[in-house]
């Protein structure tokens, strides 16, 4: 069963300062390791509301003006640290991947409701594309139990980002590393193989929707770690607004996980940074 509000870790109240402690890269990627001693320890799948302390606001065209929701990509358990999987697509991307080690980042979170455990015994299959590999890395870490680990990506510079996970089987449209098409065929092997599994998935919205034809098809649970416009984070703008079998729901405060069986499609407008 999808998770409930009273199962998210709580974020504390209003906007507090994380000092970047390290950043790297991953191929395309940019990794940003921050300290946030004040916050608690999120659960995978949570997301965090993002923006540079400074020069925030006056990038091109004055943009951007709204902070980002990124998902958690790695919370250690022994530290104060968190990581966010980032790839410069836009003024607020570029902007948040630029910034150096002791810089300070603006945050609110952990919001949303993350993943479930697997039920039933079932065994844990990660399905991810392109950025959307961040949220999963978080899971692998927190499952008590190996988890299958598919990955997609556009070429070789995005696969880059698989070594951010254990154990990843690899797909780019390239072929230029691992095998030649996308994540979903590494899937239909994998569900047609008679393994009882849970899927936890995130990635573009295409790919998820894929994804949900593909566990409906074959009665298999998936959680979708889904994406939305998003202005506040917390249910007051009512931007990420998306469609169930049961009517609408926020997907910053209704998810962003959400269960499968719960969409009639994982087409969600809005998606993007």
């Amino acid at each position: 069963m999808s998770a409930t509000a009273a199962d998210r870790v709580q974020a504390p109240f209003g906007t507090r300062q994380a000092r970047v402690a390290a950043r790297e890269r991953f191929g395309a990627y940019t990794v940003l390791r921050c300290a946030d001693p004040s916050g608690p320890r999120p659960q995978a799948g949570q997301f965090y509301m993002l923006r540079a302390t400074e020069r925030w606001g006056g990038g091109v065209d004055e943009r951007p003006y709204l902070p980002r929701a990124f998902s958690v990509l790695r919370a250690p358990a022994d530290g104060d640290e968190l990581h966010f999987l980032i790839e410069d697509v836009g003024p607020g991307t570029r902007r948040l991947s630029e910034l150096d080690e002791g810089s300070l980042l603006s945050l609110v979170g952990p919001l949303g409701i993350g993943f479930p455990s697997p039920r039933d015994g079932r065994a844990a299959l990660l399905v991810g594309g392109g950025v959307g590999i961040a949220p999963l890395a978080i899971w692998q870490d927190q499952l008590h139990q190996d988890a299958r680990v598919l990955l997609g990506f556009r070429d070789a510079a995005h696969a880059a980002g698989a070594a951010l996970l254990r154990d990843a089987h690899v797909a780019t449209d390239d072929g230029s590393v691992g095998r030649h098409g996308l994540v979903t065929e590494l899937l239909t092997a994998q569900l047609d193989s008679h393994l009882r599994a849970e899927v936890y998935a995130c990635g573009p919205p295409p790919m998820l929707e894929a994804v949900r034809a593909l566990c409906a098809e074959r009665e298999v649970p998936a959680q979708l770690a889904l994406e939305s416009g998003m202005a506040c984070g917390y249910g007051a703008c009512f931007g990420c607004v998306v469609a169930t079998t049961g009517g609408y729901i926020r997907l910053c405060v209704d998810g962003p996980v959400v269960e499968a069986g719960r969409l009639p499609t994982a087409l969600t407008p809005g998606a993007g940074h």
